[in-house]
């Protein structure tokens, strides 16, 4: 059976994008390489909302061309955003691809995998001889990161992507989806709770609704907004939690905001990009809201739920921003609005408005970046530093990828959790339980790290708690 290696850059949508053309694949008869080396078909799905990622593309574009030249019947395919802009000049950059998809195009990528699937060899892939791994070895290792995603695992039924629209029609002029992706296309909502009632037959305990402006989604049909749509998926059986990604401030209505209110199963955090503090940047940037409408947003958020917390986006240096914007922007993070953030010096897009614009010098930009990071970073602590004694209910993500003595899990919040590996550790039995109750002891700025003392197979559950080993017992009593 050929095998396929998917490896994804950039957002949520890619990741369910490349979950897709999983699905697709394993269907047409392939199995999910968790090496780049063992497979038959190389998946590229690239980014190209900043320069970094765009270059990461490229560089394992140039990675794996060592392993077509090792074995030529070895297909290379680039989807997604970068692949959907650069198309024509992809072919000349990089000559070695056979084929490029862009983001409209993953049914006909689907469609070509299932072409190519006879044609390949019985015999098993493995491009490395034991005796020739070097340089190209380390570089498809860890150069750029290397990690297979889509492969199945004990713990990643738990959680699934239900993508609920595609596009955005706000021209933000710093950013390149509405040119890659399209404008707004809104999925039908039984669509949609069709998907997520069937990952929930599957064994999925959490649902992300994924969109590139997930709470401007409408049925075209009815005329139900997001928060319609939250309530429907939220009522169907089974479904633990429920999350979704990525809003935009200014569709969040007071109608939505109470909808969420009245959903149990909702995770307490919203992710909300303000991306600047000040009014004259946000004008630049066409983000259709002023700070104090912003400001609006936020409070509607603490009224109606008022123990979610609040994550956003920020973009430093971006084209005409002074001192007075940037402190702004820092204002605002002093501020303690923020449980999180995500912050980026800003990065040209060719074919954005504010890429022909007078760029801030980069000295100034990665000074002021520091800055930001370091005042966020600090708020980011203390919300952390505010777990320590109390116990959360987390889902498990499985080992650690650092240290595989210790157990991964995600709080509702979203905030990463690490534990010891408890005594009565089994893969089967966390994956049939894997509500745990972390007793929180220390604090990060990454997150948080604890001990496990109960858990549970169902959200609702009381769980049991864990046994402790008799050598600790023994040990503490002396």
């Amino acid at each position: 059976m050929p095998r396929i290696y998917i490896e994804t850059f950039g957002c949520q949508m890619n990741e369910a994008d490349s979950q897709y053309i999983a699905d697709r694949a394993t269907t047409a008869g392939y199995e999910i390489a968790t090496k780049a080396e063992e497979a038959s078909v190389l998946v590229l799905n690239t980014c190209t909302v900043r320069d970094n990622a765009e270059r990461r593309a490229y560089g394992r574009m140039n990675h794996f061309k060592v392993l077509k030249e090792r074995d030529p019947q070895v297909r290379l395919v680039v989807m997604g955003c970068l692949a959907e802009q650069d198309r024509d000049r992809m072919q000349s950059l990089a000559p070695h691809v056979d084929a490029i998809f862009g983001t409209s195009e993953l049914a006909e990528l689907g469609d070509q995998l299932a072409a190519w699937q006879p044609s390949f060899d019985s015999a098993p892939f493995g491009h490395y001889a034991q005796d020739d791994k070097g340089a190209s070895e380390e570089q498809l290792y860890r150069a750029m990161g290397g990690t297979a995603d889509a492969v199945a695992d004990a713990f990643s039924h738990l959680r699934a992507f239900v993508t609920v629209q595609r596009g955005c029609s706000y021209y933000c002029t710093f950013c390149i989806v509405p040119h890659v992706r399209g404008r707004f296309d809104h999925r039908p909502m039984r669509e949609i709770v069709t998907d997520a009632r069937a990952h929930l037959a599957s064994g999925a305990r959490e649902i992300m609704l994924v969109g590139q402006t997930v709470n401007a989604w409408r049925d075209q049909g009815s005329g139900k907004d997001f928060g319609d749509l939250c309530k429907a998926v939220a009522s169907l059986p089974g479904l633990e939690r429920l999350t979704f990604i990525s809003p935009h401030p200014k569709d969040f209505t007071e109608k939505i905001v109470a909808d969420l209110a009245s959903i149990s199963q909702l995770n307490p955090r919203v992710h909300l990009p303000v991306q600047s503090g000040s009014d004259a940047i946000l004008r630049r940037m066409n983000r259709k809201y002023t700070r104090a409408q912003f400001e609006e947003k936020l409070e509607l958020f603490r009224r109606y739920l008022p123990q979610w917390a609040i994550t956003t986006d920020m973009i430093v240096g971006f084209p005409g921003e002074t001192e007075a914007d940037f402190d702004a922007t820092l204002d605002l993070v002093q501020s303690g609005a923020f449980a999180n953030a995500f912050m980026f010096i800003y990065s040209i897009r060719r074919g954005t408005p504010a890429a022909r614009w007078e760029q801030v010098p980069s000295e100034i930009s990665s000074a002021r970046f520091k800055r930001l990071l370091d005042a966020q970073n600090a708020q980011t602590r203390a919300y952390h530093d505010r777990k320590i004694g109390r116990v959360e209910r987390c889902l498990v993500v499985g080992p650690s990828k650092k240290d595989p003595r210790k157990l991964t899990a995600k709080a509702l919040d979203n905030v990463t959790v690490i534990a010891p590996m408890p005594p009565d550790y089994d893969e089967a039995r966390y994956a049939q339980e894997p509500w745990l109750e972390v007793e929180i002891e220390t604090a990060y700025v990454w997150g948080c790290m604890g001990t496990i003392v109960r858990r549970a197979k169902h959200f609702e559950d009381d769980g049991c708690t864990l046994e402790r080993p008799v050598i600790d017992l023994i040990a503490n009593a002396s």
